[in-house]
């Protein structure tokens, strides 16, 4: 019965995920390649994490406050078609560029860099944008990296100043394979380059986007749970931020998501895909800190 639940708990949240190509299926072709980040890498157990669920949210939430950013999503992604599968791409490109060996993180860039080709447009304020300029590229990477570092600190574990900074550097090599400028080197100066940005402001394309965030086509059960994470998210975001967003968390909603977040670390425990790069890389480790295949194959 215990398996049971466990695997329907797992089942619920990675079927989310499950709408394009699974990531690292092919990893153990490249033996001890270390890939961009490695064994003894911050990222490898900052994304490794439950607490990446809450980031990825938050992420999303404050990438919707730049005009441009947001207008080149609304005009070009298919997201309230394919939801799921936009989801379940970003995830793709997420995974692979921290656990994948090295011909696995250029694949996974190359893909981001092709979609971003021909995006582009006028924003609702007037302004061109392209996906691939340095600037917007940034915005994108650098609000990711901020998203998954606080989203560990508070619903995670706890990470020293030069831990923190390491994760922001070895972040930083993703963001320059993605051709991302400017890229900030330590996690204070990536939090006041977040929360200062000038290019920041309400638009249709933010409002739209929150909409559909705070009401995505998932089933109940999920949605609930994804509510608790999407308000712990909240609580997260600089005050200036959720000023232009127009956010705010209910109260007890830090409590709510400590809460959830604890229980699906303890059914879903770390990321098989840290574990598959482990294995990659030949790295003796602790089975306990993954999942049982046994449940995991119910």
């Amino acid at each position: 019965m215990l398996h049971w639940a466990k695997s329907r708990v797992i089942n619920s949240v990675s079927g989310l995920f499950a709408h394009a190509e699974m990531p690292l299926k092919n990893t153990g072709n490249f033996p001890g390649d270390p890939g961009l980040c490695g064994p003894d890498s911050i990222s490898w157990r900052v994304i490794g994490d439950v607490s990446v669920f809450v980031g990825g949210i938050r992420a999303l939430l404050i990438q919707a406050a730049h005009p441009e950013v947001v207008a080149g999503v609304d005009d070009h992604s298919r997201y309230r078609d394919d939801p799921l599968g936009r989801l379940s791409r970003t995830s793709f490109y997420v995974t692979s560029a921290t656990y994948g060996a090295m011909p696995e993180v250029a694949e996974a860039i190359d893909l981001v860099k092709s979609a971003h080709q021909g995006v582009s447009g006028t924003s609702h304020r007037g302004q061109a944008y392209s996906a691939s300029t340095p600037e917007l590229a940034a915005w994108v990477h650098n609000s990711l990296t901020d998203s998954f570092l606080e989203s560990y600190q508070r619903f995670g574990g706890r990470l020293t100043v030069a831990e923190a900074d390491q994760f922001v550097v070895e972040q930083m090599k993703v963001g320059e394979m993605l051709g991302a400028s400017p890229l900030p080197a330590t996690a204070a100066e990536l939090r006041a380059w977040i929360s200062g940005h000038p290019a920041l402001a309400s638009s249709p394309g933010m409002r739209d986007a929150i909409r559909f965030l705070q009401k995505p086509p998932i089933s109940a059960a999920q949605r609930a749970g994804y509510q608790v994470l999407m308000n712990g998210a909240i609580t997260t975001i600089p005050r200036r931020l959720t000023t232009v967003l127009g956010l705010a968390a209910p109260p007890g909603a830090r409590v709510a998501a400590t809460a959830m977040t604890l229980g699906l670390r303890r059914v879903m425990m770390n990321s098989p895909a840290w574990q598959a790069a482990l294995e990659r890389c030949d790295v003796a480790y602790d089975p306990r800190l993954f999942q049982d295949k046994r449940v995991e194959a119910a």
